[in-house]
């Protein structure tokens, strides 16, 4: 049979577009489908426009950090709508990058949403194509429970597009969307007020990392109120009502930020028609129902042999690396002669919340659970880290090793503290290759700094 692509990409993110360059340099005939800018989640709500805001909301810390060192600086006020804009126009420019870059391998690229009519044809518009093989990489979306007056909060989605700077910011949810986001706020100077249903943030972390962020949160004003939920929102003449349970009082902020979770974007695909199978991907709490994740096998294969699915969309491990990752395997595998699938093992990821925390490998709950008590070692340090020497500021830095007692392994290393994710990446590479603590204790620390304390602890 002849077919319009060997490859055609539904969904222009991460993981699409790796793909499809991969595929395309194998001299394979590839098309995208894509129905917003190019770019996917990371680009253009999540990765890019999240860290420059994250670099934005430093600035503050940073005028009353350097009056410490002896200068002197005048009032500081922040231009909300120049802010905004500049950010918007950064990820717009870097869209148009991708879709040169697009241009450059020689992939097409289709606007519009693509549906699967059957397992080689795909609809876009009013036009069918078909293909040799699909690929499915349309990512996620944020997702707000069904509870009274969710209709006035907003998600992930549109807080890059807020026309002024909240006065005070009210959030539901304590993942890492959730506790970076009230960090942000905070550091440009918003009143913010986190709402957890657990005792802390950062389900899923090592606990020591979900102690010291809270904790650091706590102390730069950002108000968090535990074992509570929302129960219903309402719009009144102060801005928006949030309604707790319990007995605690309601809360009046002019934005309500609803970060809790984000599930896979299936619904629309048209995967009942091609006969793809989904798994359930739940999510706790009250007001949610269960989600659906495309089920997929090592590497990235649905239950139909042609058609393969990559990054959130498969709900394996959201990390827009990971998505690269899993489309250049794909790639690797169908058109490049080379057989293989991407581990999940050991990936190294951050929070880039203030205070910032980064980890790599297995928490010291996850190794006790897999080895046992008695076949772990932790090692520790907590510290004040020199640059606040003049600062005043009560900041700290947390560093953690977990180590297999009997082979000296490290399996996992954590860290809450300035520059988090840029001192990880160094460490996830000893991680990923097996190092032993004894490789830890014989590398030279680079001195004074605080990346040094990961090769000195005892």
């Amino acid at each position: 049979m002849t077919f319009d692509y060997d490859l055609f990409v539904i969904g222009a993110g991460s993981g699409g577009l790796a793909a499809s360059k991969r595929a395309a340099s194998y001299g394979a005939k590839v098309a995208i489908a894509e129905n917003d800018l190019v770019g996917g989640t990371c680009v253009i709500r999540g990765c890019v426009p999240k860290k420059l805001m994250v670099y934005g909301s430093h600035f503050p810390a940073l005028f009353e950090d350097a009056a410490g060192y002896g200068w002197q600086v005048g009032k500081a006020e922040l231009n909300w709508e120049h802010f905004i804009t500049s950010i918007d126009k950064e990820v717009r420019r870097l869209s148009q990058l991708h879709i040169s870059f697009l241009e450059k391998a020689g992939v097409e690229l289709i606007s519009g949403r693509a549906t699967l009519v059957d397992t080689h044809t795909v609809e876009v518009g009013d036009r069918k194509y078909t293909a040799d093989k699909i690929l499915i990489a349309v990512g996620g979306r944020p997702i707000k429970p069904d509870l009274p007056g969710m209709e006035y909060g907003i998600t992930s989605n549109e807080i890059f597009h807020l026309k002024t700077q909240p006065k005070h910011i009210a959030i539901i949810g304590s993942g890492y969307i959730g506790t970076e986001f009230a960090g942000i706020m905070r550091g440009l100077g918003s009143e913010v007020t986190q709402i957890t249903r657990g005792d802390k943030i950062l389900k899923g972390f090592d606990e020591d990392i979900r102690t010291e962020i809270q904790d650091g949160m706590t102390n730069h004003g950002i108000r968090i109120i535990q074992n509570t939920v929302v129960t219903a929102v309402e719009q009144v003449p102060d801005g928006l009502k949030i309604n707790l349970s319990g007995d605690q009082e309601p809360i009046i902020a002019d934005v309500f930020l609803v970060a809790t979770g984000r599930v896979p974007n299936v619904d629309g695909l048209g995967l009942e028609n091609a006969g793809v199978d989904v798994v359930a991907s739940s999510i706790e709490g009250p007001g949610y129902s269960t989600m659906n994740a495309i089920a997929v096998n090592e590497y990235s294969q649905t239950s139909q042999p042609n058609i393969y699915a990559v990054g959130d969309v498969t709900d394996r491990l959201n990390l827009t690396p990971v998505a690269i990752g899993e489309g250049r395997a794909f790639a690797d595998s169908e058109f490049g002669n080379n057989h293989r699938e991407f581990s999940h093992e050991t990936v190294p990821t951050a929070v880039f919340s203030n205070p910032q925390a980064s980890t790599v490998g297995l928490t010291e709950a996850e190794a006790r659970a897999k080895l046992g008590d008695d076949a772990i070692t932790i090692y520790r340090t907590r510290f004040r880290p020199m640059y606040h020497s003049f600062t005043g500021k009560q900041e700290r830095i947390m560093m953690k090793l977990v180590v297999d007692k009997n082979t000296d392994k490290v399996l996992g290393a954590h860290m809450v503290g300035e520059n988090a994710a840029e001192i990880i990446q160094g460490v996830a590479i000893a991680v990923k290759m097996g190092a032993t603590k004894k490789d830890f204790d014989a590398t030279v620390g680079i001195h004074p700094s605080a990346a040094e304390e990961f090769v000195t602890m005892r």
